[in-house]
């Protein structure tokens, strides 16, 4: 499974953006999917995370009610609202291949991933 993202861009505070994630060489329908971030000196952190087998989802206290998390075929998206200059980091795409019962936490709170794309940036201006 290969995961290549896009749409990271410069936007003003309060601009909305969206986030794409295409998945190649495997179906995602087995996977649970989400999105990581990143800034130099900080700990990845889980954004969003959807579980595709049973709709499940989480979102991080900082974007819950900001951010959406959805998945179209082999395409995730990640569509942000109300960005702000803290959601500048590097958004890197993941998933996690399921076995047994779907867990979001385990994912984007444990970090349980078994692919990762190689990022997009996001930076917001003030």
């Amino acid at each position: 499974l290969q995961l290549v993202e896009s749409g990271g861009d410069l936007v003003q505070t309060g601009d909305p953006l969206r986030l794409s994630c295409v998945a190649t060489g495997y179906t995602l329908d087995y996977y649970c999917v989400g999105w990581f971030r990143q800034v130099p000196g900080k700990e990845r952190e889980g954004v969003s995370c959807l579980c595709n087998n049973d709709g499940s989802t989480y979102y991080a206290d900082s974007v819950q009610g900001r951010f959406s998390i959805s998945r179209v075929k082999n395409t995730v998206f990640l569509q942000m609202t109300s960005l702000q200059p803290e959601d500048t980091a590097v958004y890197t795409c993941a998933a996690d291949l399921i076995f047994g019962p779907p867990d979001v936490q385990a994912m984007c709170v444990g970090g349980r991933v078994d692919h990762w794309g190689q990022g997009t940036q996001v930076a917001v201006s003030p």
